[in-house]
């Protein structure tokens, strides 16, 4: 049984996903799935057993110069990998009129995907041949595994789901694993960022302790804030630019995480490392971190970053093992 996903975007939503894909095989043993996804995280899926082939699709980057020579001919070829196979089902799990009209639309085979009333935007409904119903209260990841429940005909497990990567990484793992944390400082939201002092008190209290700790960054502007964080102090390493394959593998080998509401925090979750996720105005009941090890730090009463102490985390880092 060969079945095409429709899930572009973002890094958080694509790696949602993944649980389900480990419910359809575990059901139909036999089953193996091609992926229309964003070029950024084509690597993602790459990562599952059950997929054979990824399709790069690039939105975002076209829409700036739809009509330009060479991006048509990007999408010639797009739609030529696209329609070069037919499928036993089209599983649309976006739920976009973009991804609906322009992509689930024109592949080949019986289209799937959530009903008027499910889907985020509910004129997507309309490309598609089987639609569901699914509820709103319900976490991001365990809704993905329902619609693949129902679009391929099994009963959605009640246990958790299992993003079934964590394995991809564990035979190339840094030299230093286990003995360094990664702080996840950048996010996309100006609200959504904890303060630089925060995270340099935090930083101070982790190293006084022995523990380094590991800095990403992926734009200019993250890379000055973790430099700012660095400098000065010992034990903390801002990394390299890294391919995100390289970022899962620091994250696959740190003790612990601490991270703001972005979209590493789910590749750390589905890694299953322990993962602090701080949350300010963002609601992590549906979308925050899902799996092993994750936990929650809230700023209270008012739902703002900078009340959020950095005592809170340290305690908490303290309490699950990681200093």
């Amino acid at each position: 049984m060969r079945v095409l996903i429709v899930k572009t975007s973002s890094m958080g939503d694509v790696i949602h996903t993944l649980p389900a894909l480990t419910d359809a095989l575990e059901h139909i043993p036999s089953i193996r799935f091609d992926w229309v996804v964003e070029e950024g995280f084509s690597q993602i899926p790459t990562w599952h057993r059950a997929v054979d082939r990824v399709i790069p699709v690039a939105v975002r980057r076209w829409r700036k110069n739809w009509f330009r020579h060479d991006i048509r001919a990007e999408r010639r070829h797009f739609y030529q990998q696209l329609t070069s196979t037919h499928y036993d089902a089209i599983i649309d799990a976006q739920g976009l009129i973009k991804s609906a009209a322009l992509i689930t639309r024109k592949s080949r085979g019986t289209k799937h995907g959530l009903d008027w009333q499910s889907a985020r935007e509910p004129l997507a409904s309309w490309w598609y041949t089987h639609t569901y119903r699914m509820s709103k209260q319900q976490h991001a990841v365990e809704k993905i595994r329902a619609l693949f429940a129902e679009s391929l005909g099994y009963q959605k497990p009640t246990t958790q789901g299992d993003y079934a990567i964590a394995q991809h990484f564990v035979r190339n793992l840094p030299d230093d694993a286990n003995q360094y944390l990664v702080f996840l400082h950048a996010t996309t939201r100006d609200d959504k960022h904890w303060p630089e002092s925060a995270w340099e008190s935090l930083i101070d209290a982790v190293t006084a302790r022995g523990m380094s700790v590991k800095l990403p960054w992926g734009s200019p502007v993250e890379y000055q804030r973790a430099v700012r964080l660095a400098e000065g102090r010992s034990n903390v390493e801002v990394l390299p630019k890294l391919s995100l394959s390289e970022v899962a593998t620091q994250l696959a080998g740190a003790r612990g995480v601490v991270s703001v509401d972005t979209g590493l925090s789910h590749l750390t979750a589905a890694l299953d490392r322990p993962n602090i996720t701080l949350y300010g105005p963002t609601d992590p009941l549906l979308i925050g971190g899902y799996g092993k090890n994750q936990y929650v730090i809230k700023g209270q009463p008012e739902g703002k970053m900078s009340e959020i102490e950095p005592v809170q985390v340290l305690e908490k880092l303290n309490s699950i093992g990681c200093l």
